[in-house]
């Protein structure tokens, strides 16, 4: 062990970062910046003791790496230079943080080369962590006293808080898990624990019920075929983990029917047979793989029975795939049909979803086709730069038509385009496109299969989440994104470099390099920490205001200086002021609020409210009637506005509960 880490240094910080990537898991999926921005710093400090401790050369980087590391820092590069003309800069700073954030990542796994068995011991401790969260996920939803707690509605959402990223959190931990089950360099005892997760993974993350993991899996499941060396091999380890999962599949739809109904004891009856169910099929799957591993083991067949074998796996494997295809014709029916109905209740939002039944068949409606609207019509007034990183809440608060507020686009190809235009796009595509060959290169190269097997399943964790971030809001999700571009990173390590140690640079130009290098890590980690700093002291003021204003207000305050562009800290203080009745205190916050974000809808409203209450009627006109162009659906607004027109004067008490509940008026006069 201590000569492979020799041979591959690199393992050591890299086995750290994973231990980082799953430590967010828990931490509602690693997804708010006070949970990923501090274990950003970590990563960050980790590349920096990996470029000042071990050796490495530019030069000898495979050409693929190369371009992919350089693209993917020009779109980092890029996504800042768009907080120059992002309405909402405090949101494109920590958007461009986020990616950020991905770099360092792909750039601490990719830039130093791995050996076959050290990566195997990277990616399977982050598979198996995932794995084992995945477990312990299903004996607490037979533990607890209230199993609905774990859910949101008949949807699982516990630990990470979202049903969509739960159910990607378990699949992009699955197709490693369902490599090291299939290959014959890993121990049998490891192929029986990986097929038993895999049914786990598989099994917990239909609980979240998320269609689009559906839409993913089976995409996936082509990609790993076609492009993973060992088909037939995957194809025969897939048949018991699928057909274990299967077994168990009855028991997860009773639970979602379970939760439904809303009975607490037929909840808890159903929450403990699908327990029961999982287990026992994640047994069944990992006794029969590790049976079959342990006998490829001690008694290899020979390489004539072996051919034979392989001969007849064949037939069986195309003869299957016929036949579902044949049999897949017949349920689908007329598949023009079948597009036009998916098409129209894919635009028909979520009424066509009603009276439907179980959700992973309850059709494609949702607001989505109207984000992915709206976005691209932004992206058509901003072609080339795009409008801002994480810039879409406020063009969907004036654009869109549904009655959703979504802050991200929910869907990764539309987010760049709209975000960072053409160039943005150019920049991603470049550098996706030369990880995947280098990754690709990776699976092909060397005598050893090990490495084919650690490089395909780390390239499809990968891919899953392109696939079904294709469809949701994944590249906004750190704890998701960190893990994806990490693990493509690893795939790149593997992909064969020049032969040779690389030349060793002057002293002075090493010096250079490393100055530069440390210069460049102090100033992500400041980047990274100017919106985590902030945010924690706005939830610490959003937890003492009640008692502590003024405590409340300094912590604000203080925010509002750690992050100089965010417009949050300004919004919340003159929230509590208002609930103080502090309108003096409150306009200064907002309009400090408008300075930094002149787009802000809410901080336009409640000025057009308290010049309204001041007495100041133009003024209060003004200023709501834009609050209703910004936010044309938004009702309240458009009530303050005909109040102030009518006359009369906005009651702010009652306006501010109605931005949480409809129902009361919000004259006081």
């Amino acid at each position: 062990m201590l000569s492979r880490l020799r041979a591959a240094p690199v393992t050591a910080p890299t086995l750290l970062a994973v231990a980082v990537l799953l430590a967010w898991v828990p931490l509602d999926g690693g997804q708010p910046v006070t949970r990923w921005a501090p274990g950003a710093i970590v990563l960050i400090a980790l590349l920096g003791l990996a470029a000042f401790t071990l050796p490495w050369s530019w030069r000898t980087q495979p050409v693929a790496v190369r371009v992919a590391l350089t693209a993917l820092a020009a779109f980092t590069a890029w996504s800042f230079a768009s907080i120059a003309w992002a309405d909402d800069r405090g949101a494109a700073l920590e958007g461009a943080d986020r990616t950020l954030l991905y770099l360092v990542v792909f750039a601490l796994f990719a830039l130093w080369p791995q050996r076959p068995a050290t990566a195997a011991w990277v990616l399977g401790l982050w598979t198996f962590g995932v794995g084992i969260i995945a477990l312990v996920t299903l004996i607490r939803i037979g533990a607890v006293d209230d199993a609905a707690t774990l859910f949101g509605g008949d949807r699982l959402i516990e630990p990470v808080g979202y049903a969509n990223a739960e159910a990607a959190t378990w699949l992009m931990a699955f197709w490693p898990a369902v490599a090291f089950a299939a290959s014959a360099r890993i121990h049998w005892l490891v192929r029986g624990g990986a097929a038993a997760l895999a049914v786990v993974l598989l099994d917990v993350a239909l609980l979240s019920q998320s269609r689009g993991s559906v839409l993913a899996l089976p995409v996936c499941a082509a990609l790993f075929v076609a492009l993973v060396p060992g088909r037939l091999r995957h194809l025969a380890a897939l048949v018991p983990i699928l057909g274990a999962a299967a077994l168990a599949l009855p028991k997860v739809i009773d639970m979602g029917d379970a939760l439904d109904g809303a009975d607490g004891a037929a909840v808890q009856d159903a929450a403990s047979a699908v327990v029961r169910a999982v287990l026992v099929a994640a047994v069944a799957a990992g006794v029969v793989v590790a049976a079959v591993a342990a006998w490829e083991a001690w008694r290899p067949p020979a390489p004539a029975t072996a051919r034979r074998l392989r001969r007849a796996w064949t037939g069986i494997v195309v003869a299957g795939a016929v036949l579902g295809a044949i049999g897949g014709l017949v349920a689908l029916g007329d598949p023009v049909d079948r597009v036009d109905n998916a098409w129209h209740s894919f635009k028909g939002g979520y009424d066509d979803n009603t009276g439907s039944g179980n959700r992973l068949t309850a059709g494609l409606g949702s607001n989505r086709y109207d984000f992915y609207r709206v976005a691209l019509d932004v992206f058509a007034d901003h072609p080339v730069a795009g409008a801002g990183a994480d810039n879409f809440f406020q063009d969907y608060l004036a654009r869109g038509a549904s009655t959703e507020t979504p802050r991200y686009p929910h869907n990764l190809a539309v987010r760049t385009l709209e975000q960072t235009g053409v160039v943005g796009t150019l920049l991603l595509a470049a550098a996706l496109a030369a990880a995947l060959l280098a990754a690709w290169q990776a699976m092909r190269a060397g005598p050893d299969p090990l490495a084919a097997t650690v490089a395909g399943g780390a390239t499809l964790a990968f891919l899953y989440w392109v696939v079904h971030g294709m469809t949701d809001w994944f590249w906004e999700w750190a704890g998701l994104g960190a893990p994806a571009f990490a693990l493509l990173g690893l795939a790149c390590a593997l992909a064969p470099r020049a032969a040779g140690a690389p030349a060793a640079p002057g002293r002075r130009s090493r010096a250079v390099a490393l100055v530069a290098v440390g210069a460049g890590l102090v100033a992500a980690a400041l980047l990274a920490a100017s919106p985590w700093l902030a945010e924690r002291d706005v939830e610490r003021a959003g937890a003492v205001f009640a008692t502590r204003p003024f405590e409340a207000y300094s912590r604000l305050d203080r925010a509002a200086d750690a992050d100089p562009l965010s417009d949050r800290p300004a919004l919340i203080k003159g929230s509590i002021a208002l609930r103080y009745g502090d309108l003096a205190r409150a306009r200064s916050a907002f309009e400090a609020a408008l300075d930094r974000n002149p787009h802000g809808q809410y901080a336009t409203l409640e000025l057009g409210a308290i010049a309204s209450v001041q007495g100041d009627r133009a003024r209060a006109r003004a200023l709501l009637a834009r609050a209703v162009a910004l936010a044309p659906r938004d009702r309240t607004a458009q009530e303050a506005l005909a109040v102030v027109r009518e006359g009369g004067v906005v009651d702010v008490d009652v306006l501010n509960r109605r931005l949480l509940s409809a129902g009361e008026r919000i004259t006081s006069g």
